[in-house]
């Protein structure tokens, strides 16, 4: 029977709070679950911290520092990067990264990545999307927060900048975390329908049914955000999926994805001895 190749992204975003030893965790834990990507954040705080933000005073695990100097404490270099890379290959899975720039974004096609993710907080810098898209890497945007003409914009800016650029949308509420009420998966047949594309699912729900479930609309991809612990510090830890609760998610997916087969009624295999037995000439 056919099935859908599903596509799973543990996001682990900044909540490897600056620690190279937890994101090689967090790397750990989706490749044993069986995750195919991990993703990362990439900014140059310069440019995304505004001005008047800059210097404000913030509490935090390393002490009391500026807000600028929290970004840079949680932000990995290039040396660490590069060692982030070779762990992944050593594992076996693939990793990536959402730029929040073009510094950010030229820094990133250093690297051989399977593709470039734009945050649904940036689907309307449209000059990053069109940068990205020029890459002819596969770009993947998520929607959330978004106006259906907000995604047809962005949409359209990706044709115009190549229309040979393999694109996906991921539906999306950026609610953390996101009620069950406002998940509307029904917007991934919305999105399949008016963009003839791979559409997938970012949930930033608490639980994982909802997640799984976003493959009975079609979705083909689906991204997550991972945690080692929910109490650690940060503002993702809450609404991200702690180890025990990621594997059981592959497991879900994969499960529902086999058992959901192609729609054509026919005996299985499985049946013809119980169907010889039972039924009466």
């Amino acid at each position: 029977m056919s099935k859908n190749k599903i596509y799973i992204i543990a996001e682990i975003g900044i909540n490897h709070n600056g620690s190279l030893e937890i994101a090689k965790q967090l790397i750990d834990i989706a490749h044993v679950a069986g995750c195919n990507a991990v993703k990362f954040q990439k900014r140059n705080p310069d440019i995304c911290v505004p001005e008047h933000q800059k210097s404000i005073m913030r509490d935090t695990p390393w002490g009391k520092m500026t807000y600028l100097e929290y970004k840079y404490k949680v932000e990995f270099a290039k040396n660490q990067y590069n060692e982030i890379d070779q762990y992944c290959k050593q594992k076996g899975i693939t990793w990536s990264a959402s730029p929040w720039d073009l510094d950010s974004l030229n820094f990133l096609n250093e690297y051989n990545l399977p593709f470039i993710k734009i945050p649904s907080a940036l689907l309307n810098d449209l000059e990053l999307i069109s940068e990205s898209a020029k890459t002819a890497k596969k770009l993947i945007l998520s929607t959330g927060m978004s106006t259906i003409e907000e995604v047809d914009q962005a949409v359209d800016t990706v044709k115009s900048a190549n229309n040979k650029c393999p694109f996906a949308l991921l539906h999306c509420n950026s609610s953390y975390p996101a009620p069950n009420e406002d998940l509307n998966l029904q917007c991934i047949k919305t999105l399949q329908n008016r963009y003839k594309c791979e559409v997938g699912y970012s949930g930033h729900e608490f639980g994982l049914t909802t997640s799984i479930a976003s493959l009975c609309m079609g979705a083909t991809i689906i991204e997550r955000h991972i945690t080692l612990d929910r109490t650690m510090w940060g503002t993702d830890q809450m609404c991200s999926v702690e180890p025990q609760g990621l594997i059981k998610l592959v497991r879900g997916i994969k499960e529902l994805n086999l058992a959901l087969g192609d729609g054509i009624k026919r005996v299985t295999e499985t049946e013809i001895p119980i169907k010889n037995k039972l039924r009466k000439e």
